[in-house]
C-alpha cells in the first residue's frame, strides 16, 4: 500500500478547472496505475497487463458497462495526474488515510494488505528485540506507507536508505548493503519467491496493519472529490461483485491467504 506528499495547488486548481468545462463519457473509465505492483498489477511477457487489481477493475467496468482504459503514471505523480484530469480514478493499491482523503475521494475500501519484515535466510535478526535492531540497515520503497512506519517507529534506532522501487531494495538487499526491509507482504512474497526451496530471503515477523493513522483503513479507488457519482458507481459494482462471487474468485487467483477487511 503506498502514500503520497501533499499535492501542489496548481494541480488541484486545473483539475478544477477543466471538470467544469467538459462532460466525462461515461462509455470509458480511465484508470491510472503505477507498474510494477506485483501480484496487483504488472505486465505479462505479451505486454497485456495482469493481476488482481487490474482483474478486478475490468470486472468493474463491464459491470458498468464500460470500458476500462489503464493510463501508466509513476507514483510521486499520480494524485497530480488524477486532479489534473489524465484520468478518471486511481485503481492502484492507494491505501485511505486521512491526508489523502484532504485531497480526493475515496470508494469503499476493497481490500486490505498487511506489511511484514524481511532479510536473507542467513541472517538471524529478532525483530521483537527492538535493541537489538540499533544501526542496523533497513531499505525501504521512498513515499510508501512502509517508509512511514519505519521512519515513525524505527527512525531513531536504523539507517534508513529509501529506494524508487521495491526492486531496488531487494537488489541490495541480495548483495548484502542492507540488513533487512519492510515492505507491502504479498508484494515482497511474489518477489522473493518465498515458497521455493532454494530463495534467498525469509520473512521474519508477524503480519503488520497497524496503527491505522499510518496503514489507513484499506485500500480504495481514489477520485476527484466532483465526481460522487462515479464512487458511488463504484461503490455498487464492488459491493455486486462480492455478492455474487466474482470478487473471491478473483482474490484466490491472486492470493494463498484472504486480503478482504
Amino acid at each position: 500500500m503506498k502514500p503520497i506528499s501533499l499535492m501542489l495547488a496548481a494541480a488541484l486548481a486545473a483539475g478544477l478547472t477543466a471538470g467544469t468545462a467538459q462532460a466525462r463519457d461515461t462509455s470509458e473509465i480511465r484508470l491510472g496505475i503505477d507498474l510494477p505492483y506485483e501480484p496487483f498489477m504488472y505486465r505479462l511477457p505479451d505486454g497485456t497487463l495482469a493481476g488482481f487489481e487490474i482483474e478486478l477493475g475490468e470486472a468493474v467496468c463491464d459491470y458498468l458497462e464500460a470500458t476500462c482504459v489503464w493510463v501508466e503514471q509513476d507514483w510521486d505523480g499520480i494524485i497530480p495526474g488524477l486532479l489534473a484530469r489524465n484520468y478518471d480514478g486511481i485503481m492502484s493499491s492507494m491505501a485511505i488515510t486521512e491526508e489523502r482523503a484532504r485531497q480526493v475521494l475515496f470508494s469503499e475500501p476493497y481490500y486490505t494488505t498487511p506489511s511484514a519484515w524481511f532479510t536473507l535466510r542467513d541472517r538471524e535478526i529478532d525483530i521483537t528485540d527492538r535493541d537489538s535492531l540499533e544501526g542496523l540497515v533497513v531499505g525501504v520503497q521512498r513515499a510508501t506507507l512502509q517508509d512511514n512506519y519505519v521512519s515513525e517507529l524505527y527512525g531513531d534506532l536504523v539507517e534508513i536508505r529509501r529506494y524508487t522501487s521495491g526492486d531496488d531494495v531487494l537488489t541490495d538487499l541480495r548483495a548484502g548493503r542492507l540488513d533487512l526491509t519492510f515492505l507491502d507482504a504479498p508484494v515482497a512474497e511474489s518477489s522473493m519467491n518465498l515458497d521455493a526451496e532454494d530463495t534467498r530471503f525469509q520473512r521474519i515477523s508477524d503480519f503488520i496493519k497497524e496503527p491505522e493513522h499510518i496503514f489507513g483503513q484499506g485500500v480504495g479507488v481514489a477520485f476527484r472529490q466532483r465526481d460522487r457519482d462515479l464512487a458511488e458507481r463504484f461503490n455498487e459494482a464492488l459491493a455486486a461483485l462480492k455478492a455474487d462471487g466474482t470478487y473471491d474468485e478473483i482474490m484466490e487467483r491472486h492470493f494463498s491467504y484472504d486480503i478482504k477487511l
